[in-house]
């Protein structure tokens, strides 16, 4: 299905819709001699005297004579391809008794071709240097995709007709069974094991009847997965996958000419299906407002949910409720915040958000309670929250600031061809018109303040609700007054209870579909690509700050990041989070900024600006507009140079953390990466301790400890700020000139902490999660630093090993065994230390017998690497380079990289080359350094009373448990 475990299975279409611009050739182009059917070649434009200026997506649609869609998007600034395949159809065609299945024919479809093979499209990937191959399922859609050097055009379209004409007749019912288990674990994993995470299935069971399309979820039931049979597969195929249901969009450096004669070979053989009939639109309704609850056995703290049936996309309500939304809840200023947080002090977080589907929509407010706060102490606040809307409305000049945060998202999406393809796809199946994007955002910058009011009269003021009440186990009482218990299906752990699969994938038995062509031969490569490194400029703000910068202009944005010697090493085991929270603190105004007021600044400039910490340092970072950039500038030299300290602030941020603290403790994630720590740093150490700490270590921080920290630590000594985007040098010292002038500090002195504990034996280590439906697997020892120099050596190694999808370990536990969603390893550097890890979440009943099959193939795997593996590994990690530098936020990581390290600015070359240059000697000695199986430490999260004693006969003796509980 899915490499990379990637899918999207129940996507939120949050606040705004995507918009695209073309960052590629000036001329879209005109169509000549189409050979396949009717051509339409458009340039499309934003309007109104607030749009965007220039916006435009360069593309040309035909179609097949089969009734394929296709639409092409040139954008030659760097040498990769991107194609996309979008599916009308989601889970809103499956019918009751089969939910979940368009979701699991996803899966399907990514496994076999009979031209391809078995596993064969995600082999081809990987080996001609792409990033992957991928999909989603929603309830309206279904997409798949890839990015490839732009030599490998005709592979990827090659590839892609094959799943959609040449598919079906190498499904089995063996295959799909084996299948059912990955989509089971990804369930569990996603919904089963998470806190609140039946939550969307309680809404809408309530807020839709049976036989609506939206009455299930995306991901389906565990007992509709069970039932799937090879002709319902065959059926699905049939009827939805056809290509007058399909749009093909392909972006990137292409020759359109060539495109379009290789689309229609390559798919012009596949049979026009029977017409597909859009579905009518059908909103949810509430005859009156309903109240359910349900003990959740990974909450640690009660969250209300109160949903209203909401508006389709695309309706001209949609705009208007999205700045609804963000105006309610998002910033200092928002009613809900103000009351809620600020004022009654019941939470320390609100969300509220309008989702928009093909057939309804549905409005979510969401909020958890501080500590055991029973939730009928929100309804108050919230009612409260809400009348203050009614009062006061919205003004223009907070409409003004919402609008001003979209222009930014524009131009986001224009970074990577895989999105542009992806997005226009999408527009192209809802609308017929791959340019509505220009649509969608003149109706947003046309929401007015009567708008949002109105929509908040018509959709949320004293109309019905869902109320669902999730509590921790054994707390109903925290519910709302009244509610009824909803009905939940819990799945039981019972050993052996879905065996594995015993089928030959490879076994090629049926009947060839027909081709004009032989389809039998991958095509080759295209005309070779040259790779292309950027240029990195340097400078110097004021004596100490470093600048290291790329000059792009193909967007007008510019992202930043202040690195600063001010990190996590440089606090205390015995306030651990005073690093973060001054970092967090830094956020909530300057000496003449309130918090409200700092962010209405940057707002209205369609910026963002974030504090942070990490292990090793402190980071000032963000993004704008080019032609806001001194002013975003000026506001971080305000922030940095004059905190404001405001107590009540630093109050608030301690609840909201300690809220986050207490939530986390029933999380399985959260808690093997904690437990993990804690095996190799003592108690006096401070990596023993998350970013945060303790609850106890938390409350005993003080806002001076945080200004003893900031005069200490926030120095210009040391700090490197790293710049990518549409800024020159000149401009850059000039917005930061101030900075650089009135920035004072002393040289950090240097910090050297104890490394991580060496693992001389492996043992297995249990925490137990009672009635974990997975266990969480960390397996890790100490590795390499980030100035090792056989770090790229030992990160090439472990390509073939978990970091791909083709990888070993995922293919064996994944694809062959069903025993994961999915699985990786790699190392994880720092300054000074760094670690090598595996990690996965494998389903409770196969906890054992995953362990023992990691161990097999870690242990494994440098003596049977083979010469035709390091090729494979060579060719594509070499051809890869192609796809690493496209977006922004790449050029910065390069740039962070070089400042950090002290790399070469043509350090990506010199580490391909090294790899070029690895013989096969070379592999198993890097493999046989860092892959020693009985020097790990073996992390279990699970549920212990079904799965710990089985661990004990695996051979690294009796598991070890961490906590006790109990039962």
């Amino acid at each position: 299905m899915t490499p990379l475990c990637n899918s999207i299975v129940w996507r939120f279409a949050v606040a705004v819709c995507f918009f695209l611009a073309g960052c590629a050739e000036k001329s879209p182009g005109t169509a000549t001699g189409d050979p396949a059917g009717d051509t339409q070649t458009a340039t499309e434009t934003t309007g109104g005297p607030d749009a965007p200026a220039a916006l435009s997506i360069p593309f040309e649609k035909f179609t097949l004579d089969n009734g394929l869609e296709v639409v092409l998007h040139v954008d030659r600034s760097d040498p990769v391809v991107a194609i996309d395949l979008a599916v009308h159809v989601g889970s809103a065609r499956e019918v009751q008794g089969r939910t979940g299945f368009a979701h699991l024919f996803e899966h399907l479809l990514f496994l076999d071709s009979e031209n391809l093979g078995y596993g064969g499209l995600d082999e081809m990937n990987t080996r001609i240097g792409g990033e992957g191959t991928n999909g989603f399922t929603t309830e309206d859609m279904t997409q798949y995709f890839q990015a490839v050097p732009a030599d490998a055009l005709e592979k990827v379209i090659w590839a892609e007709a094959d799943k959609l004409g040449w598919f079906i007749n190498t499904v089995t019912q063996p295959v799909i069974d084996n299948e059912k288990q990955v989509v089971k674990n990804e369930k569990r994993q996603r919904v089963d094991n998470q806190p609140y995470g039946h939550n969307f299935y309680v809404i809408r069971k309530a807020l839709y009847p049976e036989d609506h399309p939206y009455n299930w979820q995306v991901i389906g039931s565990l007992e509709d997965l069970d039932a799937a049979t090879l002709q319902d597969v065959k059926d699905f195929y049939a009827r939805w996958y056809v290509p007058n249901n399909v749009t093909v969009t392909i972006a990137g450096d292409f020759d359109p000419v060539e495109a379009k004669t290789l689309v229609t070979k390559y798919f012009g053989d596949i049979p026009r299906g029977e017409p597909v009939e859009d579905q009518p639109k059908r909103p949810g309704t509430l005859d009156g407002s309903i109240s359910l609850f349900h003990e959740d056995a990974f909450a640690t703290v009660p969250q209300l949910t109160m949903v209203w049936p909401g508006v389709e996309r695309f309706h001209p309500d949609a705009y208007a409720l999205d700045v609804l939304m963000d105006y309610l809840s998002s910033g200092k200023r928002a009613p809900l915040n103000e009351v809620l947080i600020d004022e009654a002090q019941v939470t320390s977080n609100v969300d509220m958000v309008s989702v928009n589907y093909e057939l309804a929509g549905e409005i979510y407010l969401f909020v958890r309670s501080t500590g055991d706060g029973d939730l009928d102490g929100l309804v108050a606040p919230i009612e409260t929250a809400l009348s203050r809307f009614e009062e006061n409305g919205i003004s223009e000049e907070d409409l003004a600031r919402i609008k001003a945060g979209l222009e930014v998202g524009v131009y986001n999406n224009l970074q990577s061809v895989l999105g542009k393809a992806i997005e226009l796809g999408e527009y192209n199946l809802f609308t017929d018109d791959p340019g509505y994007i220009s649509k969608d955002v003149q109706s947003l910058l046309s929401v007015t303040t009567d708008d949002v009011r109105r929509v908040y009269e018509t959709y949320i003021k004293d109309k019905a609700t869902i109320a669902t009440s999730f509590v921790p186990r054994d707390k109903p009482a925290l519910a709302l007054e009244g509610a009824s218990r909803a009905t939940v299906i819990e799945e039981p752990i019972v050993a052996g209870a879905e065996a594995q699969t015993d089928f030959d994938p490879r076994a090629r038995t049926f009947e060839p579909t027909f081709s004009s062509f032989d389809r039998t031969q991958e095509p080759g490569f295209g005309d070779a690509i040259a790779l292309r490194s950027p240029d990195i400029w340097r400078a110097q703000v004021g004596d100490d700050i470093s600048v290291y910068g790329i000059e792009n202009g193909e967007t007008p944005l510019v992202y930043f990041s202040l690195a600063l010697e001010a990190g996590r090493d440089r606090g205390t085991a015995e306030k651990p989070a005073i690093a973060n929270l001054t970092a967090d603190l830094l956020e909530k105004g300057t000496q003449n900024r309130t918090t409200a007021e700092l962010e209405d600044a940057i707002k209205t400039l369609g910026s963002s600006i974030n504090f942070s910490a990490g292990p090793n340092g402190s980071y000032v970072s963000g993004q704008t507009l080019a032609r806001n950039f001194e002013a975003t500038i000026a506001l971080v030299t305000e922030m940095m140079l004059e905190p404001r300290w405001d107590a009540a602030e630093f109050d608030l941020l301690k609840r909201r953390t300690l809220d986050a603290i207490k939530q986390a403790e029933a999380n399985p994630g959260a808690i093997a990466r904690r437990e993990e720590a804690a095996l190799y740093y003592p108690e006096d150490h401070v990596f023993r301790y998350q970013a945060y700490g303790t609850a106890d270590k938390l409350a005993a921080v003080t806002l001076d400890d945080l200004k003893s920290f900031y005069t200490a630590h926030y120095s210009p000594a040391g700090a490197s700020l790293r710049i990518v985007g549409d800024v020159t040098p000149a401009q850059t010292q000039a917005a930061f000139a101030a900075l650089g002038k009135e920035w004072n500090g002393e040289t950090p002195a240097p910090v050297s902490l104890a490394q991580p504990t060496p693992v001389t034996a492996s043992k297995i280590y249990f925490y137990d999660v009672p009635d974990a439906k997975q266990s969480i697997l960390r397996i890790s020892r100490p590795a390499l630093d980030g100035h090792a120099p056989t770090l790229p050596q030992a990160r090439a190694m472990n390509f073939l090993l978990g970091d791909i999808y083709t990888s070993r370990l995922n293919t064996e536990l994944r694809v062959n065994r069903g025993y994961t969603y999915g699985i990786g390893s790699g190392f994880g550097v720092g300054k000074d230390r760094g670690f090598f890890r595996i990690s996965s979440s494998v389903r409770s009943n196969v906890t054992a017998e995953s362990i023992d099959l990691i161990r097999d193939i870690v242990g494994g795997y440098g003596s049977s690497f083979t010469g035709d593996d390091l090729g494979i590994m060579k060719g594509a990690l070499v051809r890869g380079e192609a796809l690493k530098t496209e977006s922004l936020n790449a050029k910065l990581s390069i740039l962070a990289d070089i400042s950090t390290y002290g790399y070469r600015d043509d350090y990506r070359v010199r580490n391909i080359d090294m790899i070029k240059a690895m013989t096969l000697d070379d592999f198993k000695m890097v493999a046989a350094t860092h892959l020693k199986t009985d020097q790990m430490n073996w992390l279990v999260v699970g549920d212990a009373k079904t799965q710990l004693d089985r661990l004990g006969d695996l051979g690294f003796g009796a598991p070890i448990l961490i906590n006790a509980t109990d039962e």
